[in-house]
């Protein structure tokens, strides 16, 4: 993908940090990298606008005096892709056999993959893709690659005594085929010299083993090592607690953490890094349970990636403590470095306890999550169309540096979907100055605010996951971002419950609250996603993995979990399209006395007709609809049917192959009104688009019009009436 476009714009300094919101008095820490020599200089930043192109409101940014500013020495700082798991406490016995269960996905990759690994010798598969051990050095394998997503049993044996090493492959038929064409191998070789035995135990000194050590692509299942040389009868015939195991491995246990367990005597515990998935099914899987809390014993395996990243890991540079007057808002440090520049953005929420204004603007960074480093728009698509020739510098930069990690909308090498995504790497699009879509989009409308004066506090996704409903009781009113699409139970609980409390949501985009996430305390920072059963999807889930490791809740959409968008905010996704933007019409609705506030001082039925990319209603657009729960007393104030045809309706909206026309009434946008229990309400705009639409003519137009009277009328005391 790369090789086609203009990379000379890559940045030689990059940074992100950690953690991501602060309150007044708490401290962040900010990782950078350099990519040439020498120093570079840091700014603190308040980020007013991050949108770099001028018809969403242009960039702006307010410099601040910090103790942070100033030079710095720069230096590289590596990341290190790929997930492993860990033992320690575990030494070679001088003959031994190991056993693991595999399920390859890139065999015969052209490089060497480990299965299992010591300081003296490594199990693994060769460069064909067969079962191979490498002693000091000195490789042999079978010669005959192992199946692809086939689970095959592997035996490894050094048999001191005999001087030789045996290794077998046992693939595992699934079927009258598989049982025709798969064999069983075995390949008994002299023993080469090895490195001198400790008399006094009569073992190789190791500190412990590592499985799968960031090379291998595939799953593992029940590893284990044995005192002594075993055939398939006697492996099939020992038990944990014979005395000749030196360990016996069982990934069922603790699927939901980072851990596993030893089933031997030994209790020599394991630990898993960089994030490989669990909750994935193993050998044993007959396919008739999906949820692994329901039998983990069919789901044993682990599936390892040889680009799983979890945290980058760097050395923090410099850090900032939060001063106390610092208002809630959107920061950044800036780093330039001759004619280079980076962001690190951060965003700041009121001291503890207290709120600095009735309105929340709440960040989307679940979404921000779901995208970060994605490269959508940076590969020729129906939807997007060709990629530009000469990328914006942070695309630029993340092309040049594929360690920074992957999206929810990639794959990872060997094919399968990511499943976590963290924001403990430098994330390209989380930072100004990029195409205008999640953060940047978001800060039109900060920028809106701003320019219009409507004090506004901060909070954050994983603010609301952790803090619960909380969090929202001290505001009057919660604005989203343009893209609120990914959302946790915990979250969207929260929500639900303002409202029910007489809270005013402004949903300000398009496509929200449509899948479910799930995030753990024990790794803050990042995100899991299943995409289960229907909907637009990058990838699919495979079967049996539908269910969230962390948490095990089913994933997917909410829709198809029994919670709709509809029921929440009014509207649903109905079509994406992104090569074309329309306005609105006002309905019959529009003129009722429950929505009259919304309309003051917009005196033409027709509103939002601006240029081609900047009108209100596009990119991904909502629709009312009563059969989804949409509330049956909610007013359609507004609507958007004459889409482009580009504009293409959402995949759970049909069930065969149909031909888009733009004639289709479910392709349309609407604009939604309604009360809630308590005095609250909902005021829905249903298009990612809608931000854009803010600065048109300096901010003098209808839409900006009737999101102000919205912010107006929503941050007044006044209760809304039931109707």
């Amino acid at each position: 993908m790369s090789s086609d476009l203009d990379l000379r714009n890559a940045k030689s300094v990059v940074g992100y940090c950690e953690p991501l919101s602060a309150r007044p008095g708490s401290r962040v820490r900010f990782m950078v990298s350099c990519y040439e020599a020498g120093s570079y200089d840091a700014q603190l930043v308040r980020t007013v606008c991050g949108d770099v192109y001028p018809m969403g409101g242009g960039f702006e940014e307010i410099e601040l005096d910090s103790p942070i500013n100033g030079s710095y020495d720069g230096r590289e700082q590596s990341i290190e892709i790929g997930s492993w798991a860990e033992v320690g406490g575990v030494s070679i016995p001088e003959s031994f056999t190991f056993e693991a269960w595999v399920f390859p996905t890139t065999p015969g990759a052209g490089r060497r993959q480990t299965l299992v690994s010591t300081d003296e010798l490594t199990i693994g598969l060769s460069e064909e893709g067969s079962l191979s051990i490498d002693l000091d050095g000195s490789p042999v394998d079978t010669g005959v690659a192992l199946p692809e997503r086939r689970w095959t049993r592997v035996a490894v044996s050094r048999d001191l005594e005999a001087s030789t090493v045996t290794l077998i492959q046992e693939p595992q038929a699934r079927s009258p085929g598989d049982r025709l064409s798969l064999r069983r191998i075995e390949v008994v070789v002299p023993l080469l010299p090895i490195v001198p035995l400790d008399p006094a135990n009569g073992v190789l000194p190791s500190p412990g083993l590592r499985f799968a050590d960031r090379t291998f692509n595939g799953r593992l299942e029940a590893p284990r090592l044995i005192r002594g040389v075993l055939d398939s009868d006697g492996l099939d015939a020992l038990s944990p607690d014979d005395s000749r195991v030196v360990g016996w491995w069982d990934f069922s246990r603790g699927i939901a953490t980072d851990g596993f367990e030893d089933l031997s005597p030994h209790g020599r515990h394991g630990v898993l890094h960089n994030l490989p998935t669990r909750a994935v099914p193993g050998r044993r899987w007959t396919g008739e349970i999906h949820d692994w809390k329901q039998a983990p014993e069919q789901y044993g395996a682990v599936h390892f990636h040889d680009d799983d990243l979890a945290d980058a890991e760097w050395d923090s540079d410099f850090e900032l403590t939060i001063p106390d007057h610092l208002e809630s808002g959107i920061y950044a440090v800036r780093l330039r470095r001759g004619r280079h520049e980076d962001h690190i953005q951060f965003f700041v929420r009121p001291p503890r306890g207290e709120i600095t204004a009735n309105l929340l603007f709440l960040v989307p960074t679940a979404t921000y999550l779901a995208y970060a480093n994605h490269t959508i728009h940076l590969r020729p698509s129906h939807l997007t169309g060709e990629p530009p020739a000469e990328p914006l510098p942070n695309d630029a930069t993340l092309l040049s540096h594929p360690e920074f990690g992957l999206s929810h909308y990639d794959y990872h090498r060997d094919g399968s979907g990511v499943v976590f995504s963290s924001r403990r790497r430098p994330v390209m699009n989380l930072k100004s100055k990029n195409v205008p879509w999640g953060f940047a989009a978001d800060t039109r409308l900060t920028a809106w605010l701003e320019r219009e004066g409507i004090a506004y506090d901060i909070a954050t996704d994983e603010d609301l996951d952790e803090e619960g409903s909380e969090l929202l009781s001290r505001y009057r009113a919660v604005m989203t971002g343009t893209h609120p699409e990914y959302w946790s139970t915990r979250m969207l609980d929260a929500l639900e419950s303002r409202l029910e409390e007489g809270g005013r949501l402004l949903y300000m985009g398009g496509n929200g609250f449509y899948w479910r996430v799930a995030f753990d305390r024990d790794h803050e920072g990042v995100m899991e996603v299943r995409r289960a059963e229907d909907g637009t999807r990058a990838w699919l889930a495979e079967p049996g993995e539908s269910y969230h490791q962390w948490g095990g809740e089913y994933g997917g959409l909410w829709r198809r979990i029994g919670r709709p968008p509809n029921l929440l905010c009014g509207v649903g996704f109905a079509a994406q399209g992104f090569g074309h933007t329309v306005g609105f019409e006002r309905t019959e609705a529009s003129d009722d006395p429950r929505a009259a506030f919304l309309f003051d001082g917009v005196n033409e039925r027709r509103f939002g007709d601006h240029r081609r990319l900047d009108s209100p209603s596009g990119e991904e657009i909502d629709r009312f609809d009563i059969r989804l729960g949409s509330p049956p007393h909610a007013l359609v104030v507004a609507t958007a049917t004459d889409q482009p045809a580009e504009m293409l309706k959402t995949k759970e909206e049909f069930h065969e192959t149909e031909i888009a026309t733009a004639a289709d009434p479910q392709v349309r946008n609407d604009v939604v009104f309604f009360e809630c229990p308590n005095g609250g309400a909902v005021f829905s705009t249903g298009s990612i688009n809608w931000g854009a639409a803010l600065a048109t003519d300096g901010g003098k137009n209808d839409v900006a019009r009737i999101t102000r009277n919205a912010v107006d009328r929503f941050l007044h005391p006044e209760p809304f009436r039931r109707p």
